[in-house]
């Protein structure tokens, strides 16, 4: 294949010094950042040594394909594009385990993170003295004035602090995006972080066994420069999914939990709509009739149930979220066909107690209780694909 003079000028240089410092860039339609984040590494990195790595989550905008053209020329570029999985934290592990350079670092590709600080971060790696180093938005000389986005600061700040409580360590902002350590100690625990959430940061330092060594750098944080935040209106909530495993994961696996909570929120549901169903065909004794109830319990059973398929889909999954009409439709389908049994059991439980006699609340509780069961363990394989 004939190379341009420009691309042979690339190839060539970067061989001239060993690979010692990978970047994962996680992206989301991010198309227009990737050439001049390439260029500001240049410009930070010198010519050779390093290698980006953008890891893009299927973005609707190119940005893989954009990336692909730039490789082709530029063997210091990379993407990983992966197909019906998301989510930053787990994008960052994944680009990290992808490399074979002995120092690596994450940053975000929106160029709202100061790529000048590469080299000293590296520094302070290469001195033997620190194990981790990362650019904070809060440090002393740190200026958030570019960002202009006060309500994140002060989400920022109380997010920080309950980080701090979970860490142990008293740094001005573990929440950070931007950090770099060496890749042996990456992998160590890999196969132990927990990939849920948005901060990778905050998964390593509170999942390592061995205490790190932190140098923390002021960081100039910058307005974003084009494309989509990776952070979208779930982000609070992963973040306390995230505080949640480093703290109970290993008792009640994080995605069960979710599910289950959901669950009870769907139980609210649930009954709220029976309530209504009942009140309606109540007669004048307060009497409702077999039939009415078993109807009853059937349609609250269903708007449960799609109550269910939504919230779970945007939070519990939200690393393998459906959107789309018609992927949501058939996502819907796919719910309601693998609960189908569960409802069957469902109704079919709460009408024997209610003929037995039971009281229609607590019947309806059994019932609720007997199909949640079978709904978390076929939706979580043929609906969203995963088992865990």
């Amino acid at each position: 294949m004939d190379m341009t003079h420009d691309a042979l000028n690339r190839a060539a240089s970067a061989a001239t010094r060993p690979l010692e410092l990978a970047i994962v860039l996680p992206t989301l339609n991010e198309k227009g950042n990737i050439a001049p984040m390439v260029a500001r590494l240049e410009d930070a990195l010198g010519s050779s040594g390093w290698e980006a790595i953008f890891v893009d989550d299927n973005s609707t905008d190119g940005t893989a394909d954009a990336i692909r053209e730039i490789s082709r020329t530029d063997p210091r570029v990379r993407v990983i594009q992966r197909i019906g999985r998301r989510g930053l934290s787990s994008a960052a592990i994944e680009g990290m385990c992808a490399t074979a350079a002995p120092v690596v670092a994450v940053m975000d590709a929106d160029q709202q993170h100061d790529a000048n600080l590469l080299p000293l971060m590296l520094e302070a790696i290469r001195s033997g003295e620190y194990d981790l180093a990362y650019a904070s938005r809060f440090a002393e000389g740190a200026s958030t004035a570019q960002w202009n986005r006060p309500d994140r600061e002060r989400l920022s700040g109380l997010a920080n602090a309950l980080a701090r409580k979970v860490i142990g360590m008293q740094l001005s902002d573990p929440m950070s995006g931007y950090f770099m350590l060496r890749t042996e100690t990456l992998r160590q625990d890999a196969d132990r972080l927990s990939g849920i959430g948005f901060k990778i940061l905050l998964d390593i330092l509170a999942t390592v066994d061995k205490p790190l060594r932190v140098k923390e750098f002021p960081l100039n944080f910058a307005a974003r420069s084009a494309g989509e935040s990776k952070l979208d209106r779930v982000v609070a909530f992963e973040f306390l999914v995230g505080l949640y495993d480093k703290w109970l994961g290993r008792i009640v696996p994080t995605r069960y939990a979710l599910f289950g909570t959901i669950g009870a929120m769907g139980v609210v549901v649930h009954m709220a709509v029976l309530a209504a169903f009942l009140a309606i065909f109540r007669d004048g004794f307060g009497h409702v009739a077999f039939t009415d109830f078993e109807i009853g319990q059937t349609v609250a059973a269903v708007v449960a149930m799609t109550f269910n398929f939504v919230l779970n889909n945007a939070l519990t999954y939200a690393d393998s979220r459906l959107s789309g009409l018609f992927p949501l439709l058939r996502g819907w389908m796919k719910f309601a066909l693998t609960c189908s049994v569960g409802l069957l059991a469902n109704v079919g439980a709460a009408a024997t107690l209610v003929r037995l006699g039971m009281h229609e609340y607590p019947a309806a509780l059994v019932g609720i209780a007997i199909g949640s069961v079978w709904n978390y363990a076929l939706s979580s394989r043929f609906v969203w694909g995963r088992f865990k």
